[in-house]
């Protein structure tokens, strides 16, 4: 169930699509990862499954250049708070089921 909701995100953000494989590239492989949430007194209430890329396949300066991640520091955090405070913003806070960078890519 959980692997078949993965696939539908895909399909709904229109993130991948099918090519045929090119000779003169290197295929890296995924995988599924299943993680079962639970709560406090551990029992498991759902169950969760991603589908990720093995990147211990890729090789630097061949399949990629750098790397990065999105990740909110908490002093970046800090400053927001401070400064919506400041400036009396009203902040929500969301939970993303997932999410998708909206660039295009030139590799």
């Amino acid at each position: 169930m959980s692997m078949q909701e993965e696939l539908h995100q895909f399909e709904r953000n229109k993130v991948w699509h099918l090519v045929p494989r090119p000779s003169d590239r290197t295929i890296i492989g995924t995988r599924w990862l299943f993680r079962n949430k639970l709560d406090e007194h551990g029992n498991p209430t759902r169950n969760k499954a991603r589908l990720v890329v093995q990147g211990y396949n890729q090789e630097e300066r061949i399949d990629y250049d750098e790397t990065f991640t999105s990740i909110a520091r908490m002093e970046a955090i800090r400053i927001l708070i401070a400064f919506a405070s400041h400036m009396e913003f009203t902040l929500f806070q969301m939970d993303m089921k997932s999410a998708f960078l909206n660039g295009f890519l030139k590799e």
